[in-house]
């Protein structure tokens, strides 16, 4: 773990271990479920406490996005992510962190840049596939409505 004064509890490495087996960026319920099949008397508020202490520390990743559930990552290499902004999901990008962010960040800020997160958003296979189907419906059903207008 990035902290050596960090305990590592059996607790918490289960939690580790389970999060790194993933790459789906699990909401703390979604870990609680995972980690439940290895320690069934573990709380709930165990996996969120660990979970904070773990990304506090740097061994997991908190995503956060407002308004939308906490989710964690157990990749903590630098990396980028894209959001379905219908249903949450989350993936990685595989395209190489871009230098030039940080650099443009250092020449328009006074600011000592550490780093960066970029995130794409859109729709995910799924829910762009629900998005055509109810728009396909809505026209259907406005034909539909529009041939018994024109039989009256």
């Amino acid at each position: 773990m990035a902290d050596k004064k960090l305990r590592t509890t059996r607790q918490r490495r289960v939690i580790l271990e389970e999060l790194q087996k993933v790459k789906s960026h699990p909401t703390a319920d979604e870990v609680y479920e995972m980690v439940r099949r290895r320690l069934p008397r573990i709380s709930l508020g165990t996996v969120y406490r660990n979970l904070d202490i773990l990304a506090a520390n740097g061994a997991i990743l908190k995503l956060q996005t407002a308004g939308t559930q906490r989710r964690f990552d157990g990749n903590v290499g630098h990396h980028y992510h894209v959001r379905c902004v219908r249903c949450g999901r989350i993936e990685d990008v595989t395209i190489r962190p871009i230098a030039a962010i940080e650099n443009a960040f250092r020449k328009a800020s006074t600011f000592d840049i550490l780093g960066h997160r970029l995130e794409g958003e859109g729709l995910c296979p799924k829910c762009r596939a629900a998005s055509r189907n109810a728009r396909r419906n809505a026209r259907r059903k406005a034909g539909r409505k529009e041939k018994s207008h024109r039989k009256h």
